[in-house]
């Protein structure tokens, strides 16, 4: 089953939770799958410290048009939802920043005139540290899309009980496409003004998303009742509190965030990851 780690704005605590997540279900010898799908900024192996074994690059498919036998029918640009390949004059124009790599173009041409290649986006990385297994995504700098590679990170590993994806902060395509199907969401938040305003946005995305959530919030105690109150409106349950603490910031620049958790505030861990293992259970 695959628990997203969500938040709806960076610097909530997301890859603490799910790395903390992984590491917990790790103590108990469950086979545990961490899954860095942030790819534009990937931190969550500083904090795991498994010892990458293998690094591969990733591809996506990309059309390439024979001009030849192209007839201009626009069969290709009516398909394609992201206005990647506009037929101008009669004559197509592959546009790689937009491509998503899904394959309709090349599909729907009437004349066989798309064919594919390959095009470099990133790299995926994999790793061990006990029993839990990592799989990490790396974008190519100035690459305009992470979707692609999110996608291909989540393809990687089936061969775990449980998956941790931590996803990218906001509620925009990477962190949809990290997010969806997953079979429960920790979304992770802080009582601020700003970190309100971003939890109903994500909160929102997962609604419309059809995936079920509970809230964790970080660094209690820094705001006000605002975040509870929207939460209690909403019938959004709050797994737990972790509250502001110098030690927790120390040991995250220090990159010893999950052993620092398991020592100082195990239970609420343990308590977070039932809450979503439970989630998940209830919806498969």
């Amino acid at each position: 089953m695959d628990i997203a780690i969500i938040s709806g704005k960076g610097g909530t605590g997301k890859t603490m939770l799910a790395v903390a997540i992984a590491t917990f279900l790790g103590e108990q010898g469950t086979p545990v799958c961490l899954m860095d799908c942030d790819v534009e900024e990937p931190n969550a192996n500083i904090f795991l410290k498994a010892p990458v074994l293998s690094q591969e690059i990733a591809r996506v498919p990309l059309p390439s048009v024979n001009q030849e036998l192209c007839t201009g029918c626009g069969a290709c640009e009516r398909i394609c939802r992201f206005n990647a390949i506009p037929v101008i004059k009669g004559s197509p124009l592959v546009l790689p920043e937009l491509c998503h790599g899904c394959g309709g173009c090349s599909l729907i041409c009437p004349e066989g005139a798309i064919t594919e290649t390959m095009r470099e986006i990133g790299t995926i990385e994999e790793g061990d540290k006990g029993t839990i297994h990592y799989v990490g995504g790396r974008l190519n700098v100035g690459e305009a899309m992470s979707p692609p590679l999110i996608r291909e990170v989540k393809r990687q590993y089936y061969r775990s009980g449980t998956r941790i994806i931590d996803g990218p902060p906001g509620a925009s395509c990477p962190a949809v496409t990290a997010a969806d199907r997953a079979h429960f969401a920790v979304l992770a938040a802080e009582p601020t003004p700003f970190g309100l305003n971003d939890f109903i946005i994500a909160s929102e995305m997962l609604r419309a998303l059809d995936v079920p959530f509970g809230a964790v919030i970080n660094r209690d105690g820094t705001g006000g009742p605002e975040l509870d109150e929207y939460c209690v409106g909403r019938g959004i349950e709050i797994i737990a509190r972790i509250p502001y603490s110098w030690d927790i910031a120390s040991a995250y620049s220090k990159g010893e965030i999950a052993e620092y958790l398991m020592a100082s505030h195990r239970e609420t861990i343990e308590k977070i990851t039932e809450a979503a293992l439970h989630g998940a259970l209830r919806r498969i």
